[in-house]
C-alpha cells in the first residue's frame, strides 16, 4: 500500500477543504490560520506529484492528469462541479435572504430543474452513442453559459416562475456534460487505469464544487459591500429623489400609528434595509455574470478532446 501517497492525498485535500470552507469567515490570507492550511495543502500537492510519479503502484496515478484527453476532461468536470454546486447553494440562499422565501418554497423552485435533469439523462446517453462527446460537451456548456447569463436579468420583483424556469434552463445543459465527460475521460485508457480515472473524475467534481461555492460566497460578500457603498452615495440629503422616498416612507409609518419622530427613524431604517437588499441582489448578479463568462470561455476547451474510436466488429 502506498501509505506515503495516502497521507499526502489526505493532507492535501483535507487542508484544501478547510482553506475553502473557512477562508471567507477568517478573511482569507489575512488570517494565519488560513495561511497555514493553504501552505500545508500546497506543499502536500507539490510532494505528491514526484512521489506518485516514482512509485510503482501509486495510490493516485497523476500521470493521467498530464495527458491531454484525461486532463481536459478533469478540468471540464471541475468547471461543471463548480457551476452545479455553487448554483445549487446560491439559488435557495438568494431566495431566502433577498426575497423572503421559506426553505420549503425555495426548495420547490428547485424541483422542476431536478425533474428536467432526470428526464434528459436518458436522452443524453442516447445522444452520446450518435454524437461525439466533445460536441455534446460544447453544446451543454453553451446552454449552461446562456442560462447563467439569463440569471443576470434578475430584478427585485421577479416571481416564483422566474426561479423555476432559470433552474430548468440550467439543468437542460448539465445532462449533456456529465455523461459525455465520463465517456471522453476513458478514451485511450488501459483497463487497469479505469478505477483511477473514475476516482479522479469524482474528485474533480467535488473539488470544483468546493472552489465554486467558496469563490461565489466571497464575491457576494465583497461585491455587496462595494455596491452598498455606491448606493449609499446616492442618498445625499440634497437629492430630491431621496427626500421624496424618505417623505413617503415617513408618511406611511405615521399612517400606521407611529409618532413623527419615530416614523422618520423607521423610514431611515427601511431605506437602509432596501439599500442592503439591492446591494446583495447586485452581488448575486455579479456571480452569475462571472460564472456565465467563465463557462463560455471553457467551451472551446472541449475541442482538445479526442473522439472514441468505433468498435471493430
Amino acid at each position: 500500500i502506498d501509505w506515503v501517497g495516502f497521507i499526502l492525498v489526505a493532507t492535501a485535500l483535507g487542508c484544501l477543504e478547510i482553506f475553502l470552507d473557512e477562508g471567507q469567515r477568517n478573511d482569507w490570507f489575512a488570517s494565519g490560520f488560513i495561511v497555514t492550511f493553504a501552505a500545508i495543502s500546497a506543499v502536500s500537492f507539490l510532494l505528491l506529484i514526484p512521489w506518485e510519479f516514482s512509485h510503482r503502484d501509486p495510490i493516485v496515478d497523476v500521470r493521467l492528469l498530464f495527458s491531454r484527453q484525461f486532463g481536459t476532461s478533469f478540468l471540464v468536470m471541475m468547471a461543471v462541479g463548480a457551476v452545479l454546486f455553487s448554483t445549487t447553494q446560491l439559488m435557495p440562499q438568494l431566495q431566502q435572504t433577498a426575497f423572503n422565501y421559506t426553505a420549503t418554497l425555495s426548495g420547490l423552485s428547485m424541483m422542476p430543474g431536478g425533474i428536467a435533469m432526470l428526464m434528459l439523462m436518458p436522452i443524453s446517453g442516447f445522444a452520446g452513442a450518435i454524437v461525439q462527446p466533445k460536441y455534446l460537451i460544447m453544446a451543454g456548456m453553451s446552454v449552461v453559459a446562456v442560462a447563467l447569463w439569463h440569471m443576470t436579468s434578475l430584478t427585485p420583483d421577479v416571481s416564483f416562475g422566474f426561479f423555476a424556469f432559470a433552474r430548468i434552463f440550467l439543468m437542460i445543459g448539465l445532462p449533456f456534460l456529465f455523461i459525455p465527460i465520463s465517456t471522453a475521460a476513458y478514451v485511450g485508457l488501459a483497463p487497469q487505469q479505469t478505477n483511477q480515472a473514475s476516482a479522479l473524475i469524482n474528485v474533480a467534481r467535488n473539488i470544483g464544487g468546493s472552489i465554486g461555492v467558496s469563490l461565489s460566497n466571497t464575491v457576494i460578500t465583497q461585491n455587496a459591500q462595494i455596491h452598498q457603498a455606491n448606493l449609499v452615495g446616492h442618498t445625499a440629503q440634497s437629492s430630491p429623489a431621496y427626500q421624496q422616498v424618505l417623505r413617503q416612507a415617513t408618511e406611511h409609518f405615521v399612517a400606521q400609528g407611529s409618532p413623527m419622530i419615530d416614523a422618520k427613524q423607521q423610514a431611515l431604517g427601511w431605506i437602509g434595509q432596501l439599500i442592503a437588499r439591492q446591494a446583495s441582489l447586485l452581488a448575486y448578479i455579479d456571480v452569475f455574470r462571472y460564472c456565465a463568462v467563465a463557462t463560455a470561455l471553457l467551451v472551446p476547451l472541449a475541442l482538445l478532446l479526442r473522439s472514441p474510436r468505433p468498435e471493430k466488429r
